[in-house]
């Protein structure tokens, strides 16, 4: 007889997986399509064309009949590195009533309450489609979903769903909306003389902490400015502009060659995400003719790490309907961290994020959730589970 595993066995195996971004998730996806194909649920994987250690997945359980529910997760998690564990951050602790473990909160707490549901599901006998979604390199911009949604668009074999529960850590809160994302790596290209004669050079380092003066202006703009009805509900209420590592130059004096540092925005609904870069663009483009004036191989190059869309909150969204029906919550609840949901929204999908767990645990050194938050996920599905049977 195929063993069941139930949730808690789920997590553990789970979070055994070491499933840091920069290092692949294939080893756990494998397992997942394994484990379903053994209580007979067939699954499909995504590929990333570009890291064969790297997949999505995702399966259907009930009729091949539209208007179903997905509930969609990532699988990867932070890097360790550095942070201070008291327990093996790769398998799962009990100590006081709480799980510790990498992911254990974010998020592979819901991704085995999820996978539980899969397989409860199948042996049940539902009479409303449920479907699951897993995805990779959430952590590093939510850039393995899109292929995924894509893919499950795409197939004519699977029956389009009616809306997504993404089941970030919200501890059991019907969360509606959250800020979209943009983020850059900025190579800021100089031109090497001795510091005594800095003005005969290019200082890339110094040239990009204008681009980064900018930012820090932008921010004080937004700060004071009074935000729109849809912002205000956002902590902060305003789009926000970001640099968190830079990078560069060669010797204190040396004029720094090179510079390299990131740039992220965050958006919240209703900006428009076009307007900010056309901004950022005309800054940059004066910047570089400054520098072009003394050095002409000098210059400023913008590549786009990743694109996340905002979750915006819908009226009278399915979603949001569904999850309030299922844990009583009539809050009004939104982040300012991004999901895979504006993704699913912006193909047509209602989506609400709404998962066991608190996002402050999230990237912490040992990192957990607590059992009775974990319970309350499964019953919070188990319910999910009742009304597709009806």
């Amino acid at each position: 007889m195929t063993v069941r595993l139930n949730p808690r066995q789920l997590v553990e195996k789970l979070v055994s997986f070491p499933t840091v971004s920069r290092d692949g998730n294939i080893g756990l996806i494998t397992w997942v399509a394994d484990y379903l194909a053994s209580h007979g649920v067939a699954s499909t994987q995504v590929p990333d064309a570009q890291n064969p250690e790297k997949a999505a997945l995702y399966a259907h359980v009930g009729p091949m009949v539209e208007g179903g529910v997905v509930l969609s997760g990532h699988t990867d998690v932070v890097p360790v590195d550095g942070q201070d564990w008291g327990t093996d951050p790769f398998k799962v602790t009990e100590i006081d009533g709480k799980l510790y473990g990498r992911g254990t909160a974010d998020m592979k707490g819901f991704d085995a309450l999820a996978i539980w549901a899969m397989v409860e599901a199948h042996h049940l006998g539902i009479t409303r489609p449920l479907q699951l979604a897993l995805s990779y390199d959430e952590e590093i911009g939510c850039t393995g979903a899109p292929p995924m949604i894509d893919a499950m668009v795409n197939d004519a074999g699977l029956p389009r769903a009616e809306l997504v529960i993404v089941g970030e850590p919200s501890e059991l809160k019907a969360v509606t909306g959250h800020k979209g994302g943009l983020g850059f790596v900025v190579d800021v290209k100089g031109f090497e003389v001795h510091s005594s004669l800095m003005h005969t050079g290019v200082n890339a380092i110094m040239e990009g902490a204008k681009l980064i003066n900018w930012a820090n202006a932008r921010n004080a703009d937004s700060m004071a400015a009074t935000p729109a009805p849809m912002a205000a509900v956002f902590d902060p209420p305003w789009t926000t502009v970001h640099t968190g590592t830079i990078s560069g130059g060669t010797a204190h004096n040396i004029t720094a060659a090179d510079c390299r540092f990131g740039l992220d925005f965050r958006f919240v609904p209703g900006d428009d995400s076009a307007d900010w870069v056309a901004t950022l663009n005309t800054e940059v483009a004066r910047l570089e003719a400054a520098m072009k004036a003394i050095r002409p191989e000098a210059g400023i190059t913008m590549t786009e790490r990743f694109s996340v869309p905002p979750l915006t909150p819908e009226e009278n969204g399915p979603a949001e309907a569904l999850v309030r029906q299922l844990t009583g919550d009539n809050g009004t609840h939104v982040v300012s961290y991004a999901t895979e949901a504006g993704q699913f929204q912006e193909r047509g999908y209602s989506a609400v994020v709404c998962g066991p767990g608190n996002i402050e645990q999230a990237h912490q050194p040992d990192e957990f959730i607590t059992i009775e938050q974990f319970e309350a996920g499964q019953a919070f599905l188990s319910r999910l589970l009742d009304t597709l049977k009806e």
